[in-house]
């Protein structure tokens, strides 16, 4: 059984997340302004295959559970889903409502003034096939990318 069911899971072909922030990938991120983090939606849903050894089919159900981001500047954040996409029906000092992080400290003095940041998405594996079942837990698939972060000062003149 252990044969047909290692099949199975080697056959699921995980996504490797996106990682989305707002602001955008084109800007800055800004201290004391909650980030907020997703991965493509389109690849946060159920993954299933099947396989076949010797006549016993088993079928393997591969599921999202949570994302784990690492933030670069020794946080980090684990989120039940995928997160929610920034929209400007927020406003820009609103948290997100399920997947953000609040940075406390520039980047400035980070190699290439960024953060690196990285999402670990981890998958659930249910199997079922022979008349058992079971469950594979902790499959991972993740993705890293610099984060910009900057500190914005203001200046009051009279």
């Amino acid at each position: 059984m252990r044969v047909v069911v290692q099949r199975a899971v080697s056959r699921l072909k995980l996504p490797k997340p996106l990682i989305h922030t707002s602001p955008s990938e084109d800007f800055a991120q800004v201290v004391n302004v909650p980030t907020w983090m997703w991965v493509e939606h389109g690849a946060w849903g159920p993954m299933t295959t099947s396989a076949a050894v010797d006549g016993v089919e088993v079928t393997a159900t591969a599921r999202p559970r949570r994302a784990v981001w690492s933030m670069g500047d020794s946080g980090s954040v684990v989120c039940l889903g995928p997160g929610t996409p920034y929209s400007a029906r927020f406003g820009p000092k609103a948290s997100s409502p399920d997947c953000d992080y609040t940075y406390r400290r520039a980047a400035m003095s980070e190699p290439g003034k960024a953060f690196p940041v990285s999402v670990r998405v981890v998958w659930d594996v249910e199997w079922k096939g022979g008349g058992r079942s079971g469950v594979v837990p902790g499959l991972a698939m993740s993705a890293q990318r610099r984060l910009e972060v900057d500190e914005l000062q203001a200046v009051v003149t009279s």
